[in-house]
């Protein structure tokens, strides 16, 4: 069991895999979406997309508290779903999910990237806050939902909803010191956002830092095994550190 465990944090801290792998014992991505977004649909998250076509809009658009759904690829088998907090420019949203990087994480105004050739947000990167950097990986997505009255709201850590951890939380204001060119990518030919070249001091000031909120770690604590999953998101933690 702890080796499974162990497994499973290295795996995503190397960004291969998904929240998926983890039963609702930790935070899943679909209460913390609707509790956020207002977008009131249930189930699991590759099914909001056809859901939503009889109660909310749909668009390729990313609006401030739109629900970006992504399809099931890969490890993410039951695919994921995440809000809108801001839209910086036509390629690059900051978004808050549950459920990613570390099982049971929340991470709060992190970014994501439009990489799609077209420029229609169905292939994104998305932030991997375990190594302060963008996922590797392309992840497809259906759209976005558009929730009838755009608004965030707040989420407070619930152990019904499962054991969570506040693992992320970005200074949103920091995006936007980063201004974006466009680079093709060395596979594919997809076009990605990057940091335009600056001194290597003055862009180590204007990387964004990650604020762990400590004051939240005792939900983690809850899970029922032999190593806690407080623990286990530590390990990660000194590990990230020191690579």
């Amino acid at each position: 069991m702890i080796r499974g465990l162990v497994r499973a944090a290295a795996l995503l801290a190397s960004g291969l895999t998904a929240a998926p792998l983890w039963s609702a014992a930790v935070l899943q991505c679909v209460p913390y979406a609707r509790i956020v977004s207002g977008v009131d649909i249930r189930g699991d998250a590759l099914t909001w997309w056809d859901q939503a076509s009889q109660q909310y809009k749909r668009g390729a658009k990313p609006k401030k508290g739109a629900v970006l759904a992504f399809r099931p690829h890969g490890p993410m088998m039951l695919g994921h779903v995440a809000v809108v907090s801001r839209v910086l420019d036509d390629r690059r949203v900051l978004i808050r999910h549950a459920n990613w990087s570390v099982p049971g994480a929340i991470e709060e105004d992190v970014l994501a990237i439009d990489v799609s050739d077209g420029g229609d947000w169905s292939q994104v990167r998305v932030w991997h806050s375990p190594t302060a950097q963008m996922g590797a990986r392309t992840n497809p997505t259906f759209g976005f939902i558009y929730p009838a009255k755009a608004k965030l709201h707040d989420f407070t850590p619930d152990p019904a909803l499962g054991s969570s951890v506040r693992f992320a939380k970005i200074d949103a204001d920091m995006w936007d010191r980063r201004r974006p060119h466009r680079a093709p990518a060395p596979h594919g030919g997809i076009m990605v956002a990057q940091a335009p070249a600056a001194p290597a001091k003055v862009a180590r000031k204007a990387a964004p830092r990650l604020e762990a909120d400590l004051r939240v770690v005792s939900y983690a604590d809850a899970t029922p095994s032999q190593r806690t999953l407080s623990a286990i998101i530590a390990d990660v933690k000194r590990q990230s550190v020191l690579n």
